[in-house]
């Protein structure tokens, strides 16, 4: 699958990233290589392939997941402690999307 340079502009753009016109064109050919290659591998047979194992399936006694119990909570205080910035209470953090 062949990605044009305006689609690369359109995600660069989503994802708020400033790239050079030499970054977009080395982007649009190293995702477009990627598609590719994703492409041949949705050719392969894999109806023979059994799942792979996965954490939400029964796992018995080699199971290497700890048991999920409740602990103990940070206070808001100690939360904050080490914060560069708080304020009412609240992890203060700059602005970040400028449109």
């Amino acid at each position: 699958m062949k990605l044009t340079v305006e689609q690369v502009r359109a995600v660069a753009d989503l994802a708020n990233l400033n790239l050079t016109d030499d970054e977009i064109l080395r982007m649009s050919a190293d995702l477009s290589g990627i598609l590719t290659h994703i492409d041949k591998l949705n050719e392969l047979d894999t109806s023979g392939v059994e799942p792979m194992a996965q954490v939400l399936y029964e796992a018995g006694e080699t199971a290497t997941l700890r048991a999920d119990t409740e602990g103990h909570s940070l206070d808001n205080a100690t939360a904050l402690a080490n914060a560069p910035l708080s304020g009412s209470g609240q992890f203060k953090v700059p602005k970040i999307i400028e449109r």
